[in-house]
């Protein structure tokens, strides 16, 4: 695991000095996260390098998942669907299953952390018992809840309300629940495997390990087999694309443990591709890092068909190797993405086909940019950026009284995505 000094090459000295300013204002502060699983998932990935960090800037940091059934996740699940649009029946069963595995897991909470974090929406309903509790509660929101189902979000806001702050990726997310809001998108770790250089020797390795083919430009989507990901609009583009360019397609992704669809969703899109001997499926495990890496390396166009998207992080992964990107324009995609400079933006499958046919014959187009792309994420999304956006946070969380509710006329506090590859950061 590297250290904070480690990412100086990658964001300057000035950013890792500003880091441990902070964190010795904020030695010894005790920080619980909380979310569903260990494995699997964007928040987990960042849970996992950002925690150890926090630790080594001088806070006592703890990271806990809650304990539920088979049926609590595929309640979770269908809430998950919920705050997407997507239309869903909600029982009172569902509700009921929700209220017990919440209470199951009241003694998860650290009873003397200063700041409990509750990830997303499935340990939401552990801020039943925030009046009782001496620390600071924040609720972070990785996914989309612009469109959220109303009985939904009629359940749940009363816990989240109950949180002293919200946590949102971009502002257009706020649900504005009489309490402070701040806007941070997540980050990706340079140095992490799944993002660190990788040599020719390896690139052919983990190619010919794989069995895929490099004599014909691959066009690339790595997820989470989701439908919110539409892995099967992804075949439908690629077969548009392949009329006009010859080329390969790769789905690579696997599943979460709190996400019970994944199975089904993955057998959809073995039908879809009817064993076209240029579509390679690949269901790869949590721990597919370098596999990971080196097919975003070799990628000639990497996509995102995103129906939804709460931020996107396989889209930063692939703008910080260079690569050229084409995305639907939704959810987090939007601040990482600039149509035309950062990549291309496309919001149907025919939109989506004519701008990776766009690149496929324009090489020099690619070039620019991913080039573009990989200095928008270094001035924005790695994860020192991250880390010192956190404690930014904590400071200013800090520095409320307990329990006190802003002014109606308080402004929420912003981490800034800079606009576009060449501006200040």
């Amino acid at each position: 695991m590297s250290g904070i000094r480690d990412y100086q090459a990658v964001v300057g000295e000035q950013l890792i000095e500003e880091i441990h300013d902070l964190a010795r204002e904020l030695k010894g502060c005790r920080v619980q996260h909380i979310n569903s699983t260990f494995i699997g998932g964007g928040v987990a990935e960042i849970l996992k390098r950002l925690v150890p960090m926090m630790q080594e800037a001088g806070l006592e940091v703890r990271w806990d998942v809650i304990k539920g059934s088979e049926e609590f996740y595929r309640v979770t699940k269908t809430f998950h669907n919920a705050f997407h649009g997507v239309p869903v029946q909600i029982s009172p069963g569902m509700l009921d299953t929700y209220r017990w595995i919440s209470r199951e897991n009241y003694d998860l909470v650290d009873p003397r952390a200063d700041f409990v974090i509750l990830h997303d929406q499935q340990p939401l309903g552990l801020a039943e018992i925030r009046p009782d509790h001496p620390g600071r509660w924040l609720w972070y929101c990785h996914i989309d809840p612009v469109d959220v189902d109303q009985t939904v979000w009629n359940f749940l806001s009363p816990w989240a309300g109950r949180c002293d702050a919200a946590i949102y990726h971009i502002p257009a997310y706020a649900r504005n629940l009489g309490h402070r809001q701040y806007f941070m998108p997540p980050a990706i770790d340079p140095l992490a495997e799944k993002n660190r250089e990788v040599s020719p020797g390896e690139v052919a390795s983990v190619m010919e390990r794989l069995g895929i083919p490099v004599d014909l430009p691959l066009v690339v989507q790595i997820s989470r087999f989701d439908r919110l990901k539409d892995p099967l609009g992804v075949i439908q583009v690629f077969r548009l694309v392949r009329r006009e360019v010859p080329c390969r397609l790769v789905l690579a992704g696997g599943g979460a443990t709190d996400d019970p669809e994944g199975i089904q969703v993955l057998q959809e899109v073995h039908q879809e591709a009817a064993n076209d001997p240029d579509i390679f499926i690949l269901e790869l495990p949590p721990t597919s890092n370098l596999e990971i890496n080196v097919l975003q390396r070799v990628a000639a166009v990497v996509i995102q068909k995103s129906v939804r998207e709460g931020f996107g992080l396989t889209v930063t992964e692939a703008m910080w190797k260079s690569r050229p990107v084409v995305a639907s324009p939704v959810g987090g995609i939007t601040v990482q993405l600039i149509h035309g400079e950062t990549g291309l933006a496309a919001a149907t499958s025919e939109e989506m086909a004519r701008a990776v046919v766009m690149i496929l014959r324009d090489p020099a187009l690619g070039e620019k940019l991913g080039q573009n792309a990989r200095e928008h994420v270094k001035k924005n999304f790695t994860l020192p950026i991250y880390l010192k956006r956190w404690l930014e946070l904590l400071k200013t969380e800090q520095g409320y009284p307990y329990g006190q509710k802003p002014d109606l006329a308080e402004m929420p506090v912003v981490a800034e995505v800079t606009t576009g590859p060449g501006s200040a950061s």
